[in-house]
Formats: structure tokens, sequence, C-alpha cells
């Protein structure tokens, strides 16, 4: 069986076709990013989580946030539930960690800017 994929890894944009029945063997990709990525897309899909938390007393209301790796695409909503229940306090440094190990994922929601 193929399965079809756009490569979102770079702008490049690679059209891939993953041999499911071949140990989900990639064709059309031009690096290797694109052949890991095409593989881990249909077996465990992961993503990247930005967002923001409430900050009391910062320059703006909101500190932006993410994920340290990326996580279980299934996990995204449960992750913005955890992000949306937190408040911190000024002062916050760019990587100062705000949740440790979110939904035992091994990623830690970490602060994006100085606030």
């Amino acid at each position: 069986m193929i399965k079809n994929l756009t490569c979102i890894v770079c702008p490049e944009g690679c059209k891939l076709e993953i041999d499911i029945d071949n140990d989900y063997s990639v064709k059309g990709s031009k690096c290797n990013r694109g052949n890991d990525y095409g593989r881990q897309e249909l077996i465990n899909p992961q993503r990247m989580v930005t967002s923001t938390v409430y900050i009391e007393n910062g320059v703006y209301a909101r500190l932006p946030v993410k994920t340290s790796i990326a996580i279980p695409k299934e996990l995204i909503y449960k992750c913005m539930e955890e992000i949306n229940r937190v408040k911190v306090k000024s002062p916050v440094k760019l990587g100062d960690v705000i949740i440790h190990n979110v939904l035992n994922t091994g990623a830690n929601i970490v602060a994006c800017r100085n606030m």
C-alpha cells in the first residue's frame, strides 16, 4: 500500500510516496530529513506545540511558550489544556521551564522570550 504525503520539514515541500508494505520505504524525498519525516508521520506523527500563557506583571498579558521537543500529535489538545491552566509571574527568562515533562512526554513547556 502506498501513502502520499507532502513533506513539511523544510520549504521544499517534497512529494513523498511511502510504501507501507515495504518497511515504510520513502521515495520522492530530496534529503534524509524527508525520509525520516515520511516514516514517522505514518508510524507516530509528532508536532511542536506553540502557544501563550498568562503572565502577571509582564510587559504584555501573555508570554509565548513552546514544547522543547515534538510531542505525539494526539496529545496536542491535552497539552493545550495544561498550558491554558498556567499563570506565571514576571520576571521570566527565555528558555525558563514553565511546565516540566508535560503529559509525561519528556517535553517541557519553555518560555520563548524574556519578560
